[in-house]
């Protein structure tokens, strides 16, 4: 059972990882959110049905090939960009640069290793954490200092909406106290890895039951 734990974090990681390099440049499958459906929206406009769920599957994949060919464009099914402005008729969005990247890769890569780590009210250490010490001990990992408290993490950064969080922002949920009382980091895919004062380091679905009603808001810092 341990070895499986261990595989199972290992392919997290990897997987991780990949979304991350992923995200610094181009729209492609596995993305959602509202440019997503911007993209499907003018696909439909140009005659490539696709529905506009704002869900980059393999139906939006197969649209953006055959719009890709019919401009002489790779074929590749990825919205890098040449095939944005052929389609959007705008240079595409300027994303994160490589260093925000890279530091958001350092941090999940970190919080990954910590996964099964127990939950101690007030822990900053390895040897136990509470939810933001988790979150201040994986981002000091890639230099960048955060307050000590939920609370106060909550007012660092920049606010993000739930459809564009990237891997990296920190998410705040309202547990025990009112307000941003909890927090974590997303990792893409809609999971976020946090401590839980019950299971200690884990990673959980955002949009699961308990999750869901409670999230408060994100931030970006990187």
């Amino acid at each position: 059972m341990r070895k499986l734990f261990r595989v199972m974090v290992l392919f997290l990681l990897f997987f991780c990882t990949a979304a991350i390099t992923d995200a610094s440049g181009a729209y492609r499958e596995g993305d959602v959110g509202n440019d997503v459906a911007q993209i499907q929206s003018r696909l439909n406009a140009l005659g490539y049905q696709v529905a506009v769920d704002g869900d980059f599957g393999p139906a939006t994949t197969a649209a953006v090939k055959a719009f890709q060919k019919d401009r002489g464009l790779e074929a590749d099914g990825i919205i890098g960009a040449m095939t944005y402005k052929a389609l959007m008729g705008r240079e595409i969005p300027a994303s994160r640069d490589v260093s925000s990247v890279s530091a958001a890769r350092r941090i999940i890569q970190t919080a990954m290793r910590l996964t099964g780590v127990p939950y101690v009210f007030g822990g900053t250490t390895p040897g136990g954490f509470d939810c933001s010490g988790f979150v201040r001990y994986a981002f000091a990992s890639a230099g960048i200092a955060l307050p000590r408290t939920a609370d106060a993490q909550f007012d660092a950064g920049e606010p993000v909406s739930l459809s564009r969080l990237q891997p990296g922002d920190l998410v705040f949920y309202t547990t025990y106290a009112e307000g941003p009382s909890h927090n974590g980091i997303y990792i893409g895919d809609g999971k976020f890895i946090h401590a839980s004062s019950s299971r200690g380091v884990v990673i959980d679905r955002m949009d699961g039951n308990y999750w869901k009603v409670r999230y408060y808001g994100a931030r970006r810092v990187l």
